[in-house]
């Protein structure tokens, strides 16, 4: 299957608001994408639209988010089941220091329908670190039944080797992302823990021109959440 399991909604605030569930998934749809993952900062809160809007359009969406850990390493976390993204989106939520959202500053944090209708919004600024230690997280994340990798860890900030330097091994990571952008040789010389664990592409689309085109492929033995979940745990 073709994939995409990183992409933000409108409920980010740094998502553009035509990053609608229905959009992003159609979009996805369009481009020749046959599964995505919706990953906002620190919330699975649109997840439901998304795989409502998936089911009509004939994409598997996995419920995610993109989360904080304390050291702004962001994480990608995934689940087979959207009552467990969400209570773990709860669970993430209470994590977040109380600090306001101003929409005029950083965006609007939105929840809607399949549809796109508004249901309502976070009061809190999704874009903050968590308490959630990058030495922790995927035991707890492994503790709601979830599965998580550090996303873009190419990149200069918010990822877990700009933040500590390296990949270390008592995190428990097997699996992790590189942006479209990223020289998976390159980082496999500089980091060879990544010899050892499986590599994935996403957009980490913000933007719908941003979504993936139908580059990589997973191979999994159903069109389900939890084998594509099972699939990432095996290195390619």
């Amino acid at each position: 299957m073709f994939y995409d399991l990183h992409i933000h909604s409108c409920l980010s605030p740094c998502g553009d608001m035509d990053m609608t569930p229905y959009n992003l998934v159609n979009m996805s749809a369009l481009n020749g994408i046959e599964v995505i993952a919706l990953t906002d900062h620190n919330t699975s809160k649109n997840c439901p639209a998304a795989m409502k809007a998936g089911e009509e359009a004939g994409v598997l969406v996995i419920p995610g988010m993109e989360l904080t850990t304390a050291e702004e390493a962001h994480i990608v976390c995934l689940f087979d089941d959207v009552d467990k993204a969400l209570a773990f989106s709860d669970y993430v939520y209470e994590k977040l220091p109380d600090v306001k959202n101003k929409s005029e500053v950083f965006g609007q944090q939105i929840i809607m329908d399949h549809e796109d209708r508004a249901l309502g919004s976070l009061d809190k600024l999704l874009i903050t670190a968590t308490t959630i230690s990058v030495m922790d997280v995927e035991r707890i994340v492994k503790e709601h039944d979830g599965f998580c990798f550090p996303a873009h860890i190419d990149r200069n900030s918010y990822s877990i080797i700009s933040s500590l330097g390296d990949i270390p091994p008592e995190c428990g990571f097997i699996t992790a992302e590189i942006s479209k952008s990223g020289d998976d040789l390159a980082l496999m010389d500089t980091h060879p823990i990544l010899k050892d664990m499986r590599i994935v592409h996403s957009s980490d689309a913000h933007y719908l021109t941003d979504l993936a085109d139908p580059i990589h492929k997973l191979n999994v033995s159903e069109a389900t959440a939890k084998a594509v979940i099972e699939s990432l745990k095996i290195k390619k």
